[in-house]
């Protein structure tokens, strides 16, 4: 601030007039604010004493949040370096680029001299605690990742007035196709994909949001948004929570291409590896168990969005084909369903469309 950072040349004017203009600019430059701040009012050769003042802890907005400069943010997250544990010596506590320069350098920050060396040294490992009538446990510390997730998760349940509903799926026939067309892919390089039956579901859903567009909506205040596109956010699992990467416009793209932006997007997003674009925004979740076995649960739905489908594993059961006892590889999906967004009548018709499209896989290369 108030520091030129460049000199420009007039038309006609030669090069040499840049090293005048730098030192008449030098010349006016005024001191830093910081150093006349620190300079004592005792005769200069007196060093500033900033260890005779009282150490300014970190400032904290009350929930958790460090105030600190973009600048010292940016420094502390390349350096690895826990904010928490240093102090600022900013205006009202705030941590700076000096804080930041002196903990790198191996010694406390400028106005941390006061401050103990157990707030800088690395955490502990959570301790053992045991409670009389109670077995002894570790408490481990939120990480910041689940704490917005149980603030969301929160959310949604008090603000969004759930229901279910739940559908079976014969996925024989899907599970003839995807072999079919895996058994078509190139061995290797970029055409080579692996389609799996998520894969499909993403499909299924974005077509089946195309033929029921008022499934594809959202609340606010002002009225229900029903989106144009089909962005189709799929839930991954990673250390400490779950992300939802988002497929874009799910409804223009192939088996193939899902599969190879699923796979991409899963990967990195287990190495933390994913943009911010790419994992907000969705206009539609989908959560998939059946890897685990699960036959059939009711996810909470992912705010603001309207609807999250919940998919089970395919398993063998016995079913009732033209009046005879069959057996078939089943599928149960439960959408829920935010009741302001979209009715009962919308959501059965939702789940009558995928249906249809995951029992007849072959309408969805169409």
């Amino acid at each position: 601030v108030n520091t030129p950072i460049a000199l420009l040349l007039e038309e006609g004017e030669d090069a040499s007039a840049l090293a005048a203009a730098a030192s008449k600019v030098a010349a006016q430059a005024p001191a830093p604010a910081e150093a006349a701040e620190a300079a004592p009012p005792t005769p200069p050769a007196a060093p500033a004493q900033p260890a005779s003042r009282p150490a300014a802890p970190a400032k904290t907005d009350g929930g958790g949040r460090v105030f600190a400069s973009p600048l010292a943010r940016r420094m502390a997250r390349q350096a690895g370096i826990d904010l928490s544990a240093i102090s600022g010596s900013g205006p009202h506590g705030r941590i700076v680029k000096a804080d930041i320069d002196a903990a790198l350098a191996g010694g406390a920050p400028p106005a941390a001299a006061a401050a103990p060396a157990a707030a800088r040294a690395p955490a502990a490992a959570a301790p053992t605690v045991e409670v009389p009538g109670m077995p002894a446990y570790t408490e481990v510390p939120h990480t910041s990742m689940r704490k917005v997730i149980a603030r969301r998760l929160v959310e949604s349940k008090r603000e969004a007035p759930h229901f279910y509903l739940t559908i079976d799926c014969r996925i024989d026939e899907l599970l003839k196709v995807r072999a079919d067309l895996n058994g078509r892919s190139p061995k290797e390089g970029p055409e080579a994909y692996k389609i799996s039956v998520n894969d499909f579901v993403i499909r299924a859903v974005a077509l089946a949001l195309r033929k029921v567009p008022a499934a594809n909506a959202s609340w606010s205040d002002e009225g229900v948004r029903q989106y144009h596109a089909a962005d189709v956010s799929v839930a991954v699992a990673i250390p400490g929570g779950l992300i939802t990467p988002v497929v874009r416009s799910a409804e223009n793209k192939g088996l193939a291409t899902i599969s190879r932006d699923m796979r991409d997007l899963a990967g990195r997003a287990r190495e933390g590896k994913l943009m911010p674009e790419e994992y907000q925004g969705g206009t539609f979740s989908i959560s998939n168990l059946g890897m685990f076995g699960i036959k059939e649960f009711a996810a909470v739905i992912n705010p603001p969005q309207g609807c999250i489908l919940a998919v089970g594993a395919g398993e063998q059961r016995p079913v009732v084909s033209d009046g005879a006892l069959a057996v078939a590889t089943v599928m149960s999906c439960t959408l829920s369903i935010d009741h302001r967004v979209v009715d009962g009548a919308i959501g059965a018709e939702f789940l009558t469309a995928f249906k249809k499209l995951i029992e007849d896989p072959l309408s969805m290369l169409l």
